[in-house]
């Protein structure tokens, strides 16, 4: 029998940034579980502590019926699964499934007749369908449950045995519903934001949308099946991808034309329906990870996506682009570049945020080290221990008057605050400064996007 919104017992598998904001507001109505594999991560959030930040002390608290977990045995008594794991590339930029494949391998182990598993990380069109199903099948032993599925079996003779139906005890259904979280951002919070929802059949898919329904107060958009909502999903980022390309490529010709980028932007920008996007690196969980789900499911089915693997080539080229004018600024003032010291500010993939997946200020740092450059970082939101673990960085302070070159990579409001004049403390006198997300006054440094 299908979970219903009264007997619904859910279980939110990974609790990063998106997982554990979700399972907050769960269980702020329903009887929640949240899992997660590292026990650190568990052992955190039982004290009450998020170091992402996205959630307070406060905010964990009022989740009176979640409960946190590392042990896979604690989510048997669950019927509903949501899985919110990472789906990273790898060094090829081909999709990683290795986290939503395991998640689907931990629930398969627990999972029962009736029991709706619903999937929220990114991915391609048929991912749900064609690499996780097998998956839950594969190790549950039992049967999934869709539209098709149903419609096929209902077609043929009546003495060929059916496929088990919504009302049998053999199939398990799914769900998808893609996340839309955006670290960081204080302003739009998870209920604040509009969720696409979708089910293997039309019942299914209603109690979905209803669920999600009752904690997003946004309102949700019920797809009409799975494939549509994960293809909405990778689009979403993929747009965005193509607009930063766009305005980045236009940034490299202005520098070349003597033309101030930000300046030609605001001018465009008066007119009404004209797109306000701003050059700048592009990492992050989503848009500079997404295009290339997109591009591995295209190419599958034979179709090579010009457009959006143009606009990955550029986004993926800033941060050696801004290396390299960095350095030009440096050689055009008589500073040598060999055993230069920079000083970089900022290694977040954005603002006023501890996130570093796929952070692209770490090709602007290898770039400069290629021209042997000494290159200190400093960014007072990153946790040291992750940036040591995840790039090998060690975060410091930085000194005064000790750097040749200055980039302000990512506007963080400590690095706003001490202004032009700040930030040149730590300089040598004549040091070049550099801005990357145009932070400071376009005469207080020497080169921006």
């Amino acid at each position: 029998m299908l979970p219903t919104l009264q007997t619904a017992h859910i279980a939110v598998i990974g609790l990063g940034y998106v997982g554990l904001p979700l399972a907050a507001e769960f269980g702020k109505k329903y009887k929640t579980v949240g899992f997660d594999i590292n026990a650190k991560r568990i052992d955190e959030l039982r004290q009450g502590r998020d170091h992402t930040r996205e959630m307070s002390p406060q905010e964990l608290a009022e989740a009176t019926q979640l409960r946190y977990t590392s042990n896979p045995g604690d989510i048997a008594d669950c019927n509903i699964y949501i899985v919110t794991v990472p789906t990273p590339i790898d060094a090829h930029k081909r999709p990683d499934l290795t986290p939503l494949l395991k998640a689907s391998e931990t629930i398969g182990k627990v999972l029962k007749p009736g029991n709706i598993v619903i999937y929220e990380s990114t991915v391609y069109p048929g991912a749900t369908e064609e690499d996780c199903v097998p998956v839950l099948e594969k190790v549950s032993g039992l049967t999934y449950q869709c539209t098709e599925r149903l419609a096929a079996a209902s077609a043929v003779d009546v003495a060929v045995p059916p496929h088990p139906s919504p009302l049998t005890p053999h199939g398990f259904f799914c769900g998808y519903s893609p996340e839309r979280i955006n670290p960081g951002d204080k302003a739009h919070r998870l209920p604040d934001i509009k969720k696409v929802t979708s089910g293997s059949t039309p019942e299914v898919a209603d109690l979905v949308d209803s669920l999600y329904a009752s904690i997003i107060t946004a309102g949700t958009y019920k797809a009409s099946s799975i494939k549509v909502a994960e293809a909405a999903k990778v689009i979403e980022n993929t747009q965005r991808d193509l607009n930063i390309a766009l305005v980045n490529d236009l940034a490299i010709l202005f520098n070349k034309l003597g033309i101030d980028t930000l300046e030609v932007l605001e001018a465009a920008g008066t007119k009404w329906n004209f797109l306000p996007f701003r050059p700048g690196l592009v990492g992050g969980h989503c848009i500079s990870v997404d295009p290339y789900y997109l591009t591995h499911k295209a190419q599958e089915v034979g179709h090579h996506p010009d457009v959006i693997l143009a606009g990955r080539r550029t986004n993926d080229g800033m941060g050696a682009y801004v290396a390299s004018e960095v350095i030009r600024l440096m050689v055009r003032k008589g500073i040598n570049p060999v055993n230069a010291h920079v000083l970089i500010l900022g290694l977040a993939f954005k603002e006023n945020c501890p996130d570093l997946r796929n952070t692209r200020v770490v090709d602007i740092i290898d770039a400069l080290k290629g021209y042997n450059a000494c290159v200190d970082t400093c960014d007072p939101w990153v946790d040291a221990g992750e940036a040591e673990h995840e790039y090998g960085l060690i975060l410091c302070e930085p000194r005064e008057a000790e750097y040749d070159a200055i980039v302000m990579a990512v506007g963080h409001d400590a690095f706003r605050d001490l202004g032009a004049d700040g930030i040149r403390t730590y300089g040598k006198p004549g040091a070049v400064l550099y801005d990357v997300k145009y932070v400071l006054p376009r005469d207080a440094v020497d080169g921006r996007l």
